[in-house]
């Protein structure tokens, strides 16, 4: 046999190696990316893609599948201290920060900020504009003359009808830099949640912004419930409820779709005692399942108030405090599973139905399915059974992250208990 020969002989079984390893790979690659669970998928904003349109964000890291925004209400920034605190609780993003913040410790941590105005020695870290904050309440639905005032300091409108609340946004977004690659932002409150109906509040919500949030405070505001009752018909034994946190990322997911566009909408969750007429301050198992009942209803982002008025523990900075060490604890955690689940939260979501009873959300990513569950409002805890869309019918068991314990399914579902109304659990199925 020539050598000629032989070294033909070795290079067909060389490339035939070659075409065998290659083809496994794809196999492998198409198991290990499977996006397609045979279901429909969730009205979708883009996740990270969306922030690629904005140069600042997109500089800044939020087009990355593993960020997810996790932010602070109108903090300071004055030390390095302050801002080693934020970071090691979890915190990525300011939302507002007093005009001495020091904006070069933001930005030489990674941090990013959404500001009201150019603070001084900002720069990068700026990824964008905050327009306002509730002018659904304090100026109302109305292209009226806005005085340049607030809720508290004197008359608002001019006269007091009509409200001036489109005036008072047009205005504020008019005095923000221009064309400079940062996203818009606005939060508000219960005006869009419920005081007005969808002609009014949609105006809000499509008219200014990139990116908004609603605060409306369920656990501690005294006075929810009745507004609730009122407003919303919502029966008071479902309130307040970490499932209504969800449904007010609902509403304003379903406000922002009306003109056939759809930004991230971000949920807001309180962490002490907002209210000087609140009777208590929220309890760690209340903040963990009102965030994750937001994430649950697809909020985008998770912005926390971070202001006690009363109790004891009055302070701007709860999570610096050591008299609040215990919701700080809960909400470190929180946000490690957040950072954890950043690049499942950063795809679209399935809709499938797992339990009547429960508020789910059906993920996939890498070859493996996730499961986000807990009791719907006016569910009593207890057990539940999941059944799997049929495309994962066939796993053995699921994984339930961050608890250490797996279970079994069986006939195509699987059975778990929550104990509160608050309690969430997640899963993890791999066929």
């Amino acid at each position: 046999m020539s050598s000629r020969t032989t070294n033909r002989r070795i290079l067909l079984i060389a490339i035939t190696v070659v075409l065998v390893i290659a083809v496994g790979w794809v196999i492998a690659g198409a198991k290990s990316t499977r996006d397609d669970l045979g279901l429909p998928r969730v009205p979708w904003d883009g996740g990270p893609a969306y922030y690629g349109r904005f140069a600042a964000p997109a500089a800044a890291g939020w087009s990355d599948p593993s960020f997810f925004p996790i932010g602070v209400w109108f903090e300071s920034v004055v030390d390095e201290r302050d801002v080693r605190m934020d970071k090691e609780a979890g915190l990525n993003t300011y939302v507002e920060l007093t005009a001495n913040s020091d904006m070069g410790l933001v930005r030489s941590n990674g941090m990013s900020a959404i500001t009201s105005k150019p603070l001084a020695g900002s720069g990068s870290e700026t990824v964008g504009w905050m327009i306002a904050d509730e002018a659904d309440m304090f100026a109302g639905p109305g292209d009226g003359v806005w005085s340049g005032k607030y809720g508290g300091e004197g008359q608002v409108c001019l006269p007091d009808k009509p409200p001036c609340g489109y005036t008072a946004m047009r205005t504020l977004k008019d005095k923000l830099p221009k064309n400079d690659g940062r996203l818009h932002y606005a939060n508000y409150g219960k005006g869009i949640a419920m005081w007005e109906n969808d002609g009014e509040a949609t105006k809000f919500v499509n008219g200014y912004t990139d990116v908004m949030s609603t605060d409306v405070y369920w656990y501690t505001d005294t006075g929810i419930c009745e507004e609730a009752e009122n407003f919303l018909k919502l029966p008071r034994d479902r309130c307040p409820r970490a499932a209504n946190y969800g449904q007010v990322v609902d509403r304003g997911r379903q406000l922002d779709a009306l003109d056939g566009k759809r930004q991230p909408i971000y949920a807001f969750v309180e962490l002490g005692w907002p209210g000087t007429n609140g009777l208590r301050s929220i309890a760690g198992d209340e903040l963990a399942g009102a965030v994750m009942n937001s994430l649950i209803h697809e909020a985008r982002g998770i912005i926390y108030f971070n202001h006690s008025f009363a109790g004891p523990c009055p302070t701007q900075h709860v999570l610096r405090e050591p008299c609040a060490q215990g919701i700080r604890t809960v909400a470190t955690e929180l946000n490690r599973r957040i950072r954890t689940l950043a690049p499942v939260l950063n795809t679209q979501s399935y809709v499938h139905t797992f339990a009547p009873g429960l508020d789910t959300m059906l993920k996939d990513l890498d070859g493996s399915s996730y499961v986000f569950a807990m009791p719907k409002a006016g569910v009593q805890p207890g057990p539940q059974t999941l059944r799997l869309p049929e495309a994962l019918a066939s796993a053995s068991s699921v994984e339930v992250l961050f608890e250490n314990r797996t279970l079994p399914v069986k006939d195509g579902g699987f059975t778990d208990t929550f104990e509160r109304e608050n309690s969430y659990h997640v899963y993890k199925v791999t066929p």
